[in-house]
Formats: structure tokens, C-alpha cells, sequence
């Protein structure tokens, strides 16, 4: 117990002044706001976000290595109460910080905001306990990011799927939003960065349906509702009534794409070629 103890209140520390380090960074004039600007997309959001949400579950395991206590026989036996003990740190972390950064900001915390409205229309309870259950997607959209990282560039390399700037699809920039403090600030980076993150998945999944198969679903009210990301269904797929005549026809017909990048039928590459043509 003692040990959970130390972990947990080295846990809450460690995050606690690293997140005052972006404070601090944020006050200190230009070298500090770039700083913070460019932990804020790309390669360097996906450290910073890696080490506030996994790096005490790493530090877990780390320390689980070790065996610290007498009673653990197995590295097993000591991860998981450590991993549960840094899964509360991070929790009574960001409830602590929501605190601290609204009393910072009195006026704010007083007035009209979105944890306050919404707690009117649903209940403080039922909206507090909803938007923490969201935090059990977090890992995923961890493993969605992950696998951007490490399974699509072989894509671009090997078939020319698009090649993306991350920096536009992995950002942050609702810190910079007048009016959110505490609670409402740190779900909305959330947010922010988890759409990013699934919005660029989808992107690399049009390419990747289009290109290997440009079928229509037989189902109608698939077609309805995938349109919506997958916008070639109505822009180019062979209809499900079809042959694979047809399926070959149309790859002869879209590939290879302008410059030889394949993406998928309404990437903006073939956009920008019709716009040019018709111009």
C-alpha cells in the first residue's frame, strides 16, 4: 500500500508540473508561445499527449519491472494495481487542475459556460458521469493514431495512396478559445483532438476503399449512411448490380491518378486537375 501510495502522489505530481510548465511557457513571450504552438500539431502533440494520457501507464510498467514489493511474485501481480493507481492519479490530476486553472480565472468561472449549461439541461451527475465514460475511447483513438503512423506511409510508398501533413488534421487550437477554463477546456481539447485524429483516419480510409474496391453496397441504407464519409459511393463506385468488368473499368479509368498519386475520386488532387481543365 505504501508503495501505491508514493506512486499515486508521484503520478499527480509529475503531471501537475508539466502541465505548469505549459503555463509558465504560455507567459513568457514569443520563444515560449512557440514552444507551446508547436506542441500543439503534428509529431509533437502526438509525444505531448502520449506522455500526459499513457505516460504514467508506461511508468506503471516500468516500475512493475522492478517488483517493488515483497508481495509481488509476477510482473503481473504488480502492473495492474499500478496501472490502476496511475489511471486515479491522472483522474484526481485533471479534476485538481480544473480547479486550480478556474480559480485562476474567476470571472470566467462565474459567468456563462459549458459545463454550467449543460449540468441545467441534463444534471450535474448524468453529464459529469457521460463525459468521463467518454475517456474509455481514449486507448482507441490512441491505436487509430498509432496505426497512421506505422501502417499508412507503406501505402503512399508502395501504391501511391496520398501522402497527408499531419500537422493539419493533428492540432489543437481550443486553448486559444475565449471563455474556456478548467472543465471545460480540457474536454474540449479533447475533442479537439480526437476528431483530428479520426477525421485524418477517414481520409486514409477512402483511399484505401477506392482504390482496392469501388463496389456500391447492396444494402441501400448503407450506401445512405457510409456516403456521408465515403462520398465515392455516389461519386464513382460500381453499382452492386454490376460485374467486375466494371469494377476493372473503372480502375483503368481512375488509375494511376493526376501526378500519379491514387487517391480516392473526389481527393482534392482530382479536384484541383478538373478545375484546371475546365479553366
Amino acid at each position: 500500500m505504501q508503495t501505491l501510495l508514493w506512486f499515486f502522489g508521484a503520478c499527480v505530481v509529475g503531471l501537475l508540473f508539466s502541465a505548469l510548465v505549459f503555463h509558465a511557457l504560455a507567459r513568457m513571450g514569443k520563444f515560449g508561445n512557440a514552444i507551446c504552438d508547436a506542441c500543439a500539431k503534428g509529431y509533437l502533440l502526438d509525444i505531448t499527449v502520449f506522455y500526459f494520457v499513457h505516460g504514467p501507464w508506461v511508468a506503471a510498467a516500468a516500475f512493475a519491472l522492478g517488483r517493488p514489493c515483497v508481495t509481488c511474485f509476477t510482473f503481473w501481480d504488480c502492473f495492474w494495481p499500478l496501472l490502476a493507481t496511475a489511471i486515479l492519479a491522472q483522474m484526481v490530476t485533471l479534476v485538481l487542475w480544473g480547479w486550480m486553472h478556474e480559480a485562476m480565472h474567476p470571472g470566467i468561472r462565474k459567468g456563462p459556460r459549458i459545463v454550467s449549461t449543460l449540468n441545467r439541461k441534463v444534471g450535474r451527475f448524468r453529464n459529469h458521469a457521460a463525459v468521463w465514460w467518454t475517456a474509455w475511447a481514449v486507448p482507441l483513438f490512441t491505436i487509430v493514431r498509432i496505426a497512421e503512423i506505422l501502417l499508412y506511409p507503406p501505402l503512399h510508398w508502395l501504391v501511391r495512396l496520398p501522402k497527408y501533413n499531419v500537422n493539419e488534421w493533428i492540432n489543437v487550437s481550443r486553448q486559444k478559445f475565449s471563455g474556456l477554463v478548467g472543465h471545460d477546456l480540457i474536454w474540449c481539447l479533447y475533442c479537439d483532438w480526437m476528431t483530428g485524429v479520426w477525421s485524418l483516419g477517414s481520409e486514409m480510409l477512402r483511399n484505401v476503399e477506392s482504390f482496392w474496391c469501388p463496389i456500391r453496397y447492396t444494402s441501400p441504407e448503407k450506401c445512405e449512411k457510409c456516403c456521408v464519409d465515403f462520398p465515392d459511393i455516389n461519386g464513382g463506385w460500381v453499382d452492386a448490380n454490376g460485374n467486375i468488368a466494371d469494377v476493372a473499368a473503372v480502375l483503368d479509368q481512375k488509375y494511376p491518378g493526376p501526378g500519379g498519386v491514387n487517391g480516392w475520386f473526389g481527393h482534392p488532387t482530382r479536384v484541383e486537375l478538373t478545375v484546371r481543365k475546365t479553366d
